[in-house]
């Protein structure tokens, strides 16, 4: 099998206390995979010693890249880390609440089909209210937009570069992801989905709550509503 170049992008936000060890973790597992990578770390917006932390891990790991943004979101380092991206296949994921174990598996069947893009579908949340909360945003997707996905936010998402829509991201917050799906939609670009029942996390407390779903909802919705204005055109 020919070798191939992967880039994994990892938005940090506020983790100086976490990122050494996880990048750590996923640089011993990716020996596993048999294939260069490149770590590219985008420090987002944080207020920690988050850039010190990453910029040592960059002198360590030859294979660590760091790119800052002054600028908060999601979305904003997502799309970032996709434009300084080299690898023929590129993965993006919250560092947060991936394992090693969980980005490897992923890796590994988008090494095995590189045609196809990959995501995972986490099974479990951590409580009733993230559960439901996941489960209307999810089934109002799949309405809005025809999709069969069933968790629109999961990561890790990996997809070959040929998919050349997906490098063209527009969204700097959280519904970048819905934008992703919808664009493997509209292109016809073949997806597995695969399980994820993980839900530990390597540090930290999730930054979802009232507001921020809300905002998802909201932002759904009025993406509906420009494409179908678009259409009626």
């Amino acid at each position: 099998m020919d070798k191939i170049l992967i880039s994994i992008i990892l938005p940090v936000y506020n983790q100086a206390d976490h990122i050494g060890a996880i990048v750590q973790e996923y640089e011993e597992a990716l020996e596993k995979i048999q294939h260069p990578h490149e770590l590219i770390l985008v420090v987002n917006n944080c207020r920690d010693r988050s850039l010190e932390v990453c910029q040592a891990l960059a002198k360590e790991y030859p294979s660590v890249r760091i790119v800052y943004s002054k600028e908060g979101g999601w979305g904003l380092a997502v799309k970032l880390g996709i434009t300084a991206a080299k690898g023929d296949l590129i993965c993006y994921t919250n560092s947060a609440r991936t394992s090693a174990k969980d980005l490897t598996l992923l890796l590994l069947y988008a090494v095995v089909y590189p045609q196809v893009i990959i995501k995972a579908n986490r099974k479990i949340r951590d409580n009733w209210f993230r559960r439901l909360g996941s489960l209307l945003y999810n089934l109002e997707c799949r309405t809005l937009f025809d999709l069969s996905y069933w968790d629109i936010n999961g990561t890790p998402k990996i997809f070959p570069r040929q998919c050349d829509r997906l490098l063209q991201l527009t969204r700097d917050d959280d519904l970048i992801d819905a934008e992703f799906n919808i664009i493997c939609r509209q292109e016809g670009y073949p997806v597995l989905e695969v399980p994820i029942f993980s839900t530990s996390r390597h540090s930290g407390r999730s930054t979802t709550n009232l507001k921020s779903a809300f905002k998802l909802y909201w932002g759904a919705w009025q993406i509906w509503q420009q494409k179908k204005g678009k259409k009626e055109r």
